[in-house]
């Protein structure tokens, strides 16, 4: 079932609630309208009358009670480059990618993720159809091309191309909007203003080496404290932050210096790194990998991918340790054979320490805590509420899902979303339901 129009009120009644941060659920009835979380009345009470709503009762046919929990958040998505292979992407037409990344757009929506942070990829107008409800798909905060200094992480012009700093031709990943290489302060503020210029909520600087690119080993520190701190700047003018790419403790160590709000990745650092994390404010927006999420053809990237991932278990190990603020992200692209692992890997937190109910805490308010940085250039902010994502709680967008079962205590059951949520609703508007009619 999709499409309902957003304005007809929906009544969740006899469910457990996750609110979003406490793992005691509580039973209850909610009550959507317009977009919004109108009302939540406690169990024992009579649910709100609504003669025109749809109603959705959460009993099972055991008498259990379904668990309602707030739409899960991706804070490092890839739409448009989650459905696109390398070659397709730079030899095929700029449309391929985009018909792909509408059809990942629906399928993140499918998996429960309603809302995304997409950190590199040209998705403003693809951001602008979802928004419109022309086609199912969860909310974008885009951040626009990924900035790379030249032989960057998101430097992909060929090694014997003179690059555009010294009057080279743009590469393939520039004209597709996937990526910017600026080199020098003046071209950074540029890059930075450009992504701003079209719509970016927050701006993503590569700052160390990668897997995925050619020229750069992982402990390499890219863009000067100078260049960072002039993508700092531009980016505070306008109200929001930047994200870093980098993995080694001292691209991180210079990216904090230089005023970044969140560290992408981060899997290669050491202790004292991870802690200074904390005492500068500074999230850790990481993923738990494992080696068969990314292939790789090229033997020196698999190797960079297996010191990556053999990096997992103590990054998230300090995090939990010296109370680190952790989003939670997939990062996920060029494979789209592998995009379904988006679902796997929330359960897989489980693995490295946290509960269920924090992994999915973390997946909620924690990650809409991070988009919140975006301040003013927030294109979801709502003037009356502080968090208006990733919560249970009267005033917040209407974004949720109704699980069979318990995800608080079993978070493998997110791994099956065609057969464990019964329901998907975004803004109000139902996108998948198995109980009514």
């Amino acid at each position: 079932m999709s499409g309902q129009t957003p304005s007809v009120p929906i009544l969740l009644q006899n469910v457990r609630i996750f609110d979003g941060t406490d793992p005691e659920l509580r039973e209850g009835h909610v009550l959507l309208k317009d977009g919004r979380i109108d009302a939540i009345v406690p169990a024992g009470e009579a649910p709100p009358s609504q003669a025109a709503a749809t109603v959705v009762d959460g009993t099972r046919a055991d008498g259990t009670l379904r668990v309602l929990m707030p739409g899960l958040i991706d804070a490092h998505a890839h739409v448009m480059l989650a459905g696109s292979t390398e070659v397709q992407l730079l030899q095929g037409g700029a449309g391929l990618a985009y018909y792909n990344g509408l059809a990942q757009a629906r399928a993140m929506l499918m998996r429960g993720f309603t809302t995304v942070r997409d950190m590199s990829g040209d998705t403003i107008d693809l951001k602008r159809v979802l928004d419109a409800g022309l086609f199912p798909g969860p909310r974008i905060y885009p951040c626009q091309a990924g900035i790379s200094q030249t032989s960057g992480h998101a430097d992909f012009g060929a090694a014997y191309e003179p690059p555009t700093a010294l009057g080279g031709a743009s590469s393939r990943a520039e004209q597709l909007g996937m990526s910017r290489v600026a080199d020098g302060c003046d071209r950074v503020l540029a890059a930075v203003r450009e992504q701003l210029k079209k719509g970016a909520s927050q701006i993503k600087v590569m700052a160390g080496g990668g897997a995925a690119s050619s020229y750069d080993p992982l402990d390499v520190c890219q863009y000067t404290t100078d260049e960072l701190r002039a993508a700092v700047e531009a980016a505070e003018d306008w109200g929001t932050y930047v994200s870093v790419h980098v993995y080694a403790p001292a691209g991180i160590e210079r990216a904090v210096a230089a005023g970044v709000r969140s560290i992408e990745h981060g899997h290669l650092a050491d202790e004292s790194t991870i802690a200074s994390l904390e005492h500068h404010g500074v999230w850790l927006s990481t993923q738990p990998f494992l080696e068969e999420d990314h292939e790789y053809r090229n033997p020196d990237s698999a190797e960079k991918n297996r010191l990556v991932c053999a990096g997992v278990e103590r990054t998230y190990r300090w995090a939990r340790e010296y109370g680190v603020k952790t989003a939670f992200g997939t990062d996920l692209l060029l494979n789209p054979a592998q995009s379904h692992l988006q679902a796997h890997m929330l359960p897989r937190l489980t693995r490295f320490g946290y509960t269920a109910a924090e992994a999915l805490a973390m997946a909620t308010s924690g990650n809409a805590e991070l988009l919140a940085l975006a301040g003013k250039r927030d294109p979801y902010r709502l003037e009356d509420g502080e968090r208006p994502l990733g919560r249970i709680a009267e005033g917040a967008r209407a974004d949720v899902l109704l699980v069979e079962g318990d995800p608080t205590r079993d978070a493998e059951l997110l791994a099956s979303p065609e057969a464990n949520l019964a329901v998907i609703i975004k803004d109000g508007q139902v996108y998948k339901n198995l109980l009514s009619p």
